[in-house]
């Protein structure tokens, strides 16, 4: 039924690059749903190989705590395993105008519109990526281990991140689960965000059950090297916001662009394009810019069950009734027709 749900979306679409496009979508998902097997097959098959079998072990109890201390979804999601056979399972193309610090806008049936476009391939991801920039944007395409089908299906582990140390496997987990709670559409920045809030704190709890005092200090260490990496792409952002929205003429613009993405490469050369783009900014301010804001509501909250009941609220809302969640810049990014 699912299927023929999103096969059904196909004839309100305009034009045979949209068509191509779910349907790569929708044969890259139900492949990896069809290579899935039940964790339990996986241990009790004399075949599957030691390290393998104790990530399934630490997933397995991994996925036990979500439920049982966090309040997270109690279903079948990540109770099965696929082996993919390739180091993502997707990859996003993000875009962004020349002059602009806003994504370019992706709609779609039933999850409305987001700050990206996904493909099962990189080749794939890579054209269009290429179409992008032939039209003027900024593009940058980036690697995804998961995604959520929003609880619509039972999401499996995934040989992308099963390898990942215990901290980062129980991250991305609980980031996942994090989405069936809640989901507000037209509203990447305010979803990702949620999720990042509830990652962070579901892996310090359970870290904090397992006594594993050391691990715990080492990942909040690296959470605290993360956020000063978001506040500098963010302070980036604001910067640029302000350098576009002057009357400065285009060739100005473009050396002022230059000169912040130098400094800020100079700093993170790892991870920062040589080339500058605003896609490469905006494909971090919409998993970190509203991260402070949810950090603020689970204090208020006072429970995680509460803090999920008030996300749900506003989630339900439209983002112009949710303006405190961002700056006027960040939040500035009203749903806009994308351009085919």
């Amino acid at each position: 039924m699912r299927a023929l749900l999103l096969a059904c979306a196909l004839p309100w679409l305009a034009g045979c690059d949209t068509i191509a496009y779910y349907g790569q979508a929708i044969g890259g998902h139900f492949a990896i749903m069809a290579a899935a097997r039940p964790v339990e097959t996986w241990l009790a098959d004399p075949e599957t190989p030691a390290p393998l079998r104790d990530r399934l072990e630490t997933a397995r109890r991994i996925r036990a705590f979500a439920s049982s201390a966090l309040s997270l979804p109690d279903n079948a999601s990540y109770t099965s395993y696929a082996d993919l056979g390739r180091p993502f399972v997707v990859w996003n193309v993000f875009a962004a105008a020349e002059f602009s610090v806003q994504p370019r806008p992706e709609c779609f049936p039933f999850t409305g519109c987001v700050g990206y476009r996904g493909f099962f391939s990189l080749e794939a991801a890579q054209r269009h990526a290429a179409q992008l920039a032939a039209a003027g944007f900024d593009v940058h395409v980036g690697g995804v281990p998961a995604y959520s089908t929003l609880g619509w299906f039972d999401d499996p582990l995934l040989s992308s991140f099963i390898g990942y140390s215990d901290a980062q496997l129980a991250r991305l987990l609980f980031h996942e689960l994090a989405h069936q709670v809640a989901y507000a559409r037209d509203d990447t920045m305010f979803n990702e965000s949620f999720a990042v809030v509830v990652e962070e704190e579901g892996v310090r709890r359970w870290l904090a059950a397992e006594g594993r005092s050391a691990e715990l200090q080492a990942f909040r260490e690296l959470q605290a090297r993360r956020r000063l990496y978001a506040q500098k792409v963010k302070d980036l952002r604001d910067e640029l916001a302000a350098l576009y929205a002057s009357d400065l003429p285009p060739e100005a613009k473009r050396a002022r662009k230059a000169e912040g993405f130098a400094k800020l490469r100079a700093e993170y050369p790892r991870t920062v394009p040589a080339q500058p783009s605003n896609a490469f900014l905006v494909s971090v301010a919409l998993y970190t810019e509203l991260v402070p804001q949810f950090e603020a509501l689970l204090r208020e909250s006072g429970s995680l069950e509460a803090f999920y009941a008030r996300v749900r609220e506003l989630a339900a809302t439209t983002k112009a009734d949710r303006p405190f969640f961002g700056t006027p810049a960040a939040r500035a990014g009203a749903r806009t027709t994308p351009r085919d």
